[in-house]
């Protein structure tokens, strides 16, 4: 049974009620908000390595999510998902794919990158300037804060804030003002890497989807550069009855295991994977 933000027995209190007026209506046919022009996909950079995949596991996902974030604590994974009047951050059964709880935003926001941060979820939406931080547990709203870009991604390093605006700048707030207080200018033998989309910290390197395209940059946040990319083409044909999707979006990270979590927009899959040498794998 689902969850709505309820704290116990009863729903989350009258602050989330204002800010998100939950429960919103999810009816009609999904349109996405357009983040710019057709984009070329980035060239991999050359010298760098680059990596494909070995599938560890496949698991359910909801076909219906439009995913534009996700984070893995305790083998509890956390979603957020997109477009107006469908966006939401959920709680969801890794093994199942099974939505446990889950927090409705009001229609005039549209979704994007989460991040579990201490005790805390730390949710971006698209276009209105403002974030959302929610309890872990209960999913209750604990506060708003603003910024004067789009909303795209957003992860940390356990001292920042780590948050992308489709640009090729990574900014760097404060995680208890968020404030600006830094950025990093992700670049690669070619220049900048723009439509910089979800992304993951981990092992010292940032991990981040590039919009539009089938590649995962990772990138040295002491320098910005890329050193290397992930290659997923080809990852949910791999499965013989998926369907149609969207683009791939959403990267999760098992300090446990070591492996990657990774699904897309619409996709009924999701996939625990092991980067490979692309020279030593054979695809």
């Amino acid at each position: 049974m689902l969850n709505f933000c309820n704290r116990q027995a009863g729903l989350c209190g009258g602050l989330l009620l204002l800010v998100l007026a939950l429960n919103a209506a999810c009816s009609g046919e999904i349109t996405a908000t357009v983040k710019g022009p057709p984009v070329t996909p980035p060239a991999v950079e050359q010298g760098a390595p680059v990596y494909t995949y070995e599938i560890v596991n496949v698991f359910p996902h909801d076909p219906g999510a439009w995913t534009q974030g996700l984070d893995i604590e305790d083998g509890i994974l956390f979603e957020g998902t997109g477009i107006y009047g469908r966006s939401s951050i959920r709680r969801v059964d890794l093994a199942t794919g099974r939505v446990l709880q889950v927090c409705n935003l009001s229609p005039q926001y549209y979704g994007e990158g989460i991040t579990v941060y201490k005790d805390s979820i730390i949710q971006l939406t698209l276009e209105s300037g403002k974030g959302f931080v929610y309890d872990k547990n209960s999913l209750a709203l604990i506060r708003e804060f603003p910024y004067s870009t789009q909303g795209w991604g957003v992860t940390h390093d356990g001292d920042h804030i780590i948050m992308s605006d489709g640009t090729s700048v990574l900014q760097l707030l404060d995680p208890g003002t968020f404030e600006r207080v830094g950025q990093i200018d992700v670049h690669d033998v070619n220049g900048p890497v723009e439509r910089i989309n979800e992304l993951e910290y981990f092992d010292g390197r940032i991990y981040a989807n590039i919009w539009q395209t089938d590649n995962i940059a990772i990138i040295d946040p002491q320098d910005g550069r890329v050193t290397g990319w992930i290659d997923l083409s080809g990852l949910l044909g791999t499965r013989d009855d998926a369907r149609p999707a969207d683009v791939l979006n959403g990267i999760a990270y098992d300090a446990g295991t070591g492996h990657l979590y990774v699904t897309g927009k619409l996709w009924p899959y999701l996939f625990e994977i092991k980067p490979v040498d692309k020279l030593t794998s054979g695809r």
